[in-house]
């Protein structure tokens, strides 16, 4: 070999212990998997609390419209409300599933679950919104 060439790259010619045992590779790939786990659980619990969130702003939608005395703008904004609400008791079920799940797949599925959750709560507080501001009531921002 040439000497510059030795100088430039790496000598892998020389044999260290760099081999990965059969337990090192077990372990590495446990490893990963309770790295997935960990955060499929975060997710979940980032949904859950989004969604609890989008809920409280539905329910301060429907206030705000149900003070402008417009009835019909009040029982949308509540319905809407309402809808949030469950979306926001569906993701927390969905965060408990995938913090209890053993299996790397449903906690997974629970965690996408619950992020579909908070979606449909964000939804339902913005048509809240929309119903409050039909009624030309104060906005929550």
């Amino acid at each position: 070999m040439l000497p510059v060439r030795k100088c430039v790259l790496p000598d892998f010619s020389y044999d260290e212990e760099y081999t990965m045992t059969f337990n090192k590779a077990l372990l590495a790939l446990a490893m990963g998997f309770a790295l997935v786990a960990c955060s499929n659980t975060q997710q979940a619990d980032t949904s859950a609390a989004e969604a609890a969130n989008e809920a409280s702003e539905a329910q301060q939608a429907a206030a705000n419209a149900a003070a402008t005395g417009d009835a019909m703008a009040t029982d949308a904004a509540q319905a809407a409300a309402d809808v949030a609400s469950a979306a926001a008791d569906a993701a927390s079920t969905s965060a408990d599933a995938a913090a209890a799940s053993g299996d790397i797949t449903a906690a997974d599925d629970a965690a996408d679950a619950a992020e579909n959750m908070a979606d449909a709560a964000e939804q339902a507080k913005d048509a809240a919104e929309e119903a409050a501001a039909a009624a030309d009531a104060k906005t929550n921002n």
